[in-house]
């Protein structure tokens, strides 16, 4: 695979305090990268940067061919950035608010109306009408995750997409990401959800303190490390084929594609999600043993 973006030693400084540091780091077209580190390992930034939304000290940024510190506004064009907080028009419909974007964004009224609709539909939001102000948190990441493709971006970057979700919702976040994937979409994403990562990601990039300390695939890390179990408590209304404990029902399984199913079930059913558990992950493993590693270094 091409890159789709690539830094060059990039270093990011405010002050003092270097956020980002020496960072070389190549997103392929076509793939899902998954960012992960600490609370203030420079994900942020680096996301910030890429979508050129901050220049770096120093280094270079290239996104589709083109210097990101240059023609920056030529390459938004082609970026859907969603940030991790990301506070909606409150007194605006979903419509209205969807919108004003679309105008922004200088898209006819027809093809407007037309990808409204359709990326509500696949995001199964059916109030277009009801203030944002008054949607529950899912509701509004859901408006916005609309509002970032309204443009068709071939470049999704999307800071913590399901921060804050129960875990229902989160995990349609990220399954619809995946979709968006096999439509040829691009997307880097940071995630504190380490079950997510290693369910949608084709490869991880592990930072600490600014610095790139590992990237690699899923496979390699599943064949070094192997697969772990995971856990699935639920309640339906019928009598289904699964353990139970007391009037709860229990799955566990290996592989990720198992569990992403029953969630979809669950989803799709309206049964109630009790809990999801990760008797930890191969990608944990990973984390964790770098996280000690340099910090006896």
């Amino acid at each position: 695979m091409n890159p789709i973006a690539r830094l060059n030693a990039v270093s990011k400084l405010y002050g003092n305090f270097t956020a980002v540091n020496n960072l070389n780091l190549e997103i392929r077209d076509g793939e899902i990268l998954g960012l992960i580190g600490h609370n203030g390992a420079g994900k942020t930034t680096t996301l910030k940067m890429m979508v050129g939304l901050i220049t770096p000290t120093s280094g270079t940024i290239e996104v589709m061919g083109q210097d990101m510190t240059r023609d920056s506004t030529r390459v938004k064009q082609h970026i859907g950035y969603l940030p991790e907080e990301s506070p909606l028009y409150e007194n605006m419909t979903v419509w209205q608010y969807l919108t004003f974007f679309s105008e922004l964004y200088g898209l006819a009224r027809s093809v407007a109306n037309e990808r409204m609709e359709s990326l509500l539909h696949s995001l199964k939001f059916t109030d277009k009408n009801k203030y944002t102000g008054e949607l529950s948190k899912g509701m509004k990441r859901k408006v916005s995750i609309a509002r970032t493709l309204l443009h068709d971006p071939s470049l999704l970057v999307l800071d913590e997409p399901n921060s804050g979700l129960d875990p229902l919702t989160s995990f349609f976040v990220i399954d619809y990401l995946k979709k968006l994937n096999a439509q040829g979409k691009t997307i880097v994403l940071s995630a504190h959800n380490l079950f997510h990562i290693e369910y949608i990601c084709h490869r991880v990039a592990i930072m600490k303190n600014g610095q790139l300390y590992l990237c690699e695939t899923m496979d390699s890390i599943r064949e070094k490390l192997g697969k772990r179990q995971y856990e699935v408590i639920f309640k339906a209304d019928n009598d289904l084929n699964y353990e139970k404990q007391g009037d709860n029902y229990v799955f566990r399984a290996g592989d990720v594609g198992h569990i992403a199913s029953l969630l979809q079930e669950i989803s799709e059913k309206n049964w109630a999600l009790i809990d999801l558990s990760v008797r930890q992950s191969a990608l944990e493993d990973m984390y964790v043993k770098l996280m000690e590693d340099s910090a006896g270094a």
